[in-house]
């Protein structure tokens, strides 16, 4: 599905990720785990094409997207929550998911059924008519995620989904992640926190320094004390 090949990007003229390799494979969820600065986003920003790679490669669906710009990425089916929710403040719920909408159509793609998202998010069907600016942090949170559905995605790629939550809105934002994983999306997500990635992950990266140093088991990381150390900073 997805599939990064030793890539290395930079922001500015700092070097932030080293041969990043890592895979997505169909149907699966997949959590990129590091603490703050260690190169989850700059991740992130490369799939989508915020950053451009200096060297290394990116496939998505068997074709090589590298050098697309961004919005011919999401237009393959690359979905994509950013960490701040990323909502036009003076637009809508509504009007922020049909931005998704007319995209899909754009790309040829079906736009995603509003009752699928809604029973991921039943609760932001009461927030349709309301303005981005006006949404608690939870809420934004869930529009973000539910817009990005509504481009009909092969892949959804959340970074840090559960920062800066209550618990409470933290175990609904995991819950909604499983019923997405339940509907057979990729997902790739960015996450600070090893306990809220280990519920959600088939498998886990830890990144630090802008490299890899760990792929495997979630429930397995734990016995390795010197990635543990790291990720806990």
């Amino acid at each position: 599905m997805l599939e990064l090949q030793g890539i290395n990007t930079y922001r500015g003229q700092a070097q932030i990720l080293r041969q990043v390799s890592l895979t997505v494979g169909e149907k699966e969820s997949v959590c990129l785990v590091g603490r703050n600065g260690a190169g989850k986003t700059t991740t992130i920003d490369s799939i989508i094409g915020l950053l451009p790679l200096r060297a290394g490669k990116i496939t998505f669906q068997g074709q090589d997207i590298g050098g697309l710009p961004a919005y011919r990425r999401a237009r393959l089916g690359i979905g994509y929550a950013p960490e701040d929710a990323g909502l036009f403040p003076d637009l809508t719920v509504a009007e922020n998911f049909q931005i998704c909408r007319l995209l899909a159509k754009a790309s040829g793609r079906a736009a995603q059924a509003d009752e699928r998202v809604f029973s991921v998010f039943p609760e932001v069907r009461q927030l349709t008519q309301r303005r981005g600016l006006f949404l608690s942090g939870g809420q934004k949170k869930m529009v973000a995620i539910a817009r990005a559905m509504m481009l009909s995605p092969s892949i959804l790629l959340l970074d840090e989904p559960f920062e800066g939550l209550a618990p409470v809105v933290v175990t609904r934002l995991i819950n909604a992640v499983q019923k997405i994983k339940e509907m057979k999306l990729s997902v790739l997500i960015a996450e600070s926190n090893l306990a809220n990635a280990s519920r959600v992950a088939d498998r886990l990266y830890a990144i630090d320094r802008g490299e890899i140093i760990y792929h495997g088991d979630p429930r397995k990381v734990v016995e390795n004390h010197e990635v543990m150390n790291i990720i806990r900073g």
